[in-house]
């Protein structure tokens, strides 16, 4: 009854009030004298006109706009604009009525014209519009209802359409209304019929044309008028080309024939003058088609259909990940819905689940993280679903509102992708990956977001164990990372106070290849590292905030030192790239071995050094030679330690540089570094017999 009452009241009617529920009688008051009965109420009488200059507001400002007026007069309630948007927007009004006619199964082609005029045709063989007397309009045919009177036409009741995209009965009659000239043909009953419009207005009565054969259905050709889009508006031939083809992917039964006038097509234009669309293999066609020469996650798209049920409705999807932005084209009964709605949502809720328990299945932990949003950030998606009486979000349907739709693609799509992840482990895994590195990133700049407003309030805080240089400038600075206090003590008291800083780490730091990013986060070190430096991280990296022109990893000169040197170098690798590849990072090679005979003292950095150094420089019968191995830097002298290792004029620095000719630096990182062991175990197996002596 509520939804009858707010139809009557648009309709400037109202329901009458439901008889009131039966009540207990109430106690009687004692009767009165005659004198003191009630009077009838006065009768309101209406008021006349009044001179009053504050009421010149009267029944006679009040405008009835009949027919197609209200269209003329207000084009964006019903197109949305006077824009090339809105003007192209009345092909699709016209051609989403062959489609209906197309999904319903009694047209098998549409043919789309664009001629030299300005005029645009649509012919479909579809059944035809009915051109009998309307039962309720004698003297006029059902064509003319329908193409000037608004809120008429047959997908009110879904027994002639089950699906449609025209569902207010307002689609073609506008078009009507806003078209200079606008001419129908009709072939039915192997009969012929024609009636021109202009701008809304019949010119004529309704033609019977005689005896048709091998012809049925619905011809509309049309111009916009320029009194609405402004003269020089011109259908472009690229977008209609565009608009048709992705018709004929959202329903494979369907041939669209597209055909343009050669002088409309300019040079830089490559819309071809003619072509025939047709494509069984439906949306993944067009999704593959789309994506050609892009970089795919996944081998094969994740596409589907769905046949329609019951009274369910149907759907066909199709979905890949690649390393672009994301989109996700959606459509509803055919109609294109830019905005979304419940149907995408439904994929999003259908496909995070869906990724989240094959995780949980395989046991990755770290997709706990994912969202959504992490999901779908780099998935190119096609999506459309055929509902009856579908709720949209304004006449142009940008946006899909019917609830049932998340049910009935959640329903459809859960078993299909949860198979089809289980019959693909290897690319479920990857696919896996790629999401939950989606998900790091997310999260990465989430913590930056609040690292930088933290900066904001604490400016130039620096860590508490960092002893900075001097001179404010970067140019010539250096900054040395150290293992632990004990080595650090030492490079302090061994540093050249004003171009050498020292930051010593406590043990090792975290691998960030495998690493997720709630723990890289919540790793003191890193953070205390990336404070220091202050140039930022990942796309927030800025050379020019670098605060040093040399960042030097110092460890000891041993397997342990040597593997936190990898896991350093891991991190600026893959957390601050450019760095690297600007020439910032070096290594310090600190000396293993103090050789010393008589008053010759002198360091070597290994055992090959070691051994070459013995050979040249020491010789029997000059005194008993004195090998001394360095636990540590913390165990060297600062004397020592600034002579070997940290003046500029006697130490040795090795740059790190990143080999890009080969374009495999990143896989062997993973490699070695990442969240696979079983890679890790099959490098050390294929390598295995080159092993000499190992320093364990």
């Amino acid at each position: 009854m509520k939804n009858l009452a707010a139809q009557l009241d648009l309709l400037g009617l109202s329901t009458p009030p439901a008889p009131a529920a039966p009540r207990a009688p109430a106690a009687q008051p004692a009767a009165r004298p005659a004198t003191e009965a009630r009077k009838p109420a006065p009768v309101a009488k209406l008021p006349t006109s009044s001179n009053d200059a504050t009421e010149s507001y009267s029944a006679a400002d009040i405008e009835v706009l009949e027919g197609l007026e209200p269209v003329r007069r207000r084009p964006g309630m019903y197109i949305g604009g006077t824009d090339e948007k809105a003007l192209h927007h009345l092909f699709a009004e016209v051609i989403d009525n062959s489609m209906d006619e197309a999904v319903a199964g009694h047209a098998t082609f549409i043919d789309v014209e664009l001629g030299a005029d300005g005029f645009l045709t649509v012919t479909d063989n579809g059944r035809g519009i009915p051109v009998d007397p309307h039962p309720k309009f004698k003297n006029k045919s059902a064509l003319e209802v329908i193409m000037t009177t608004l809120h008429a036409g047959g997908k009110f009741d879904s027994k002639v359409y089950e699906t449609s995209g025209g569902l207010h009965g307002v689609g073609v009659s506008v078009v009507n209304a806003l078209s200079e000239l606008l001419e129908v043909e009709v072939a039915r009953n192997k009969q012929l019929y024609r009636q021109r419009f202009a701008r809304g207005i019949p010119q004529g009565q309704l033609e019977a044309l005689g005896d048709v054969h091998n012809r049925r259905g619905t011809r509309v050709r049309f111009k916009p008028d320029g009194q609405i889009f402004g003269d020089a508006a011109r259908f472009e031939p690229a977008r209609l080309y565009r608009m048709a083809r992705s018709k004929a992917y959202l329903f494979g039964g369907v041939e669209i024939r597209w055909s343009c006038d050669p002088s409309l097509i300019t040079g830089k234009d490559n819309t071809p003058e003619k072509a025939v669309f047709r494509f069984p293999g439906g949306l993944k066609d067009y999704l593959a088609a789309s994506l050609e020469g892009e970089h795919q996650v996944t081998r094969e798209i994740f596409a589907g259909k769905s046949e329609r049920q019951g009274g369910h409705g149907s759907l066909e999807w199709a979905v890949t990940w690649y390393g672009g932005d994301g989109f996700l084209n959606s459509y509803c009964n055919t109609i294109p819905t830019a905005e979304g709605g419940t149907h995408e949502t439904g994929l999003r809720n259908v496909l995070t689940r869906g990724l989240k328990a094959y995780a949980e299945l395989t046991g990755n932990k770290r997709a706990n993280a994912v969202t959504s949003e992490d999901v779908m950030i780099s998935a190119a998606g096609m999506l459309s679903v055929f509902i009856r009486e579908p709720e949209f979000v304004g006449q142009t349907k940008d946006r899909l509102a019917t609830m049932e739709a998340i049910r009935l693609v959640e329903q459809a799509v859960r078993d299909p992708f949860d198979h089809w992840l289980a019959d693909n482990p290897q690319e479920a895994t990857k696919l896996l990956d790629w999401v939950i590195a989606r998900a790091d990133e997310r999260l990465r700049r989430r913590q930056e977001k609040e690292v930088s407003r933290k900066s904001a309030v604490r400016k130039l805080r620096l860590p508490g164990k960092l002893a900075d240089c001097t001179q404010n400038a970067a140019a010539g600075a250096e900054i040395f990372i150290v293992e632990g206090d004990s080595a650090g003590g030492s490079a302090k008291q061994a540093r050249d106070r004003a171009m050498q800083a020292v930051l010593p780490l406590r043990g090792k730091i975290l691998n960030v290849a495998s690493a997720g990013t709630d723990k890289l986060g919540a790793n003191q070190q890193i953070a205390d590292l990336i404070q220091a430096l202050g140039c930022g991280t990942r796309s927030k990296y800025r050379d020019s905030d670098l605060r040093y022109d040399r960042v030097i990893i110092m460890t000891d000169a041993d397997v342990d030192g040597a593997h936190i040197a990898s896991l350093l170098i891991t991190f600026f690798y893959q957390e601050m790239p450019q760095l690297v590849r600007d020439g910032h990072l070096y290594m310090a090679v600190p000396p293993l071995y103090r050789i010393s005979q008589g008053g010759k003292t002198m360091y070597a950095r290994d055992d090959a050094h070691k051994d070459e150094l013995l050979k040249k420089e020491f010789r029997s019968g000059r005194g008993k030679v004195e090998i001394g191995r360095f636990k540590g830097l913390g165990e060297m002298m600062a004397a020592q330690l600034k002579e070997t290792t940290m003046d500029p004029k006697k130490r040795t620095l090795l740059q790190v540089q990143v080999d890009e000719s080969t374009g495999d630096t990143k896989s062997r990182v993973d490699e070695l570094m990442g969240t696979k062991p079983e890679m890790r175990f099959r490098f050390i197996q294929e390598r295995a017999e080159f092993v000499g002596e190992l320093d364990i």
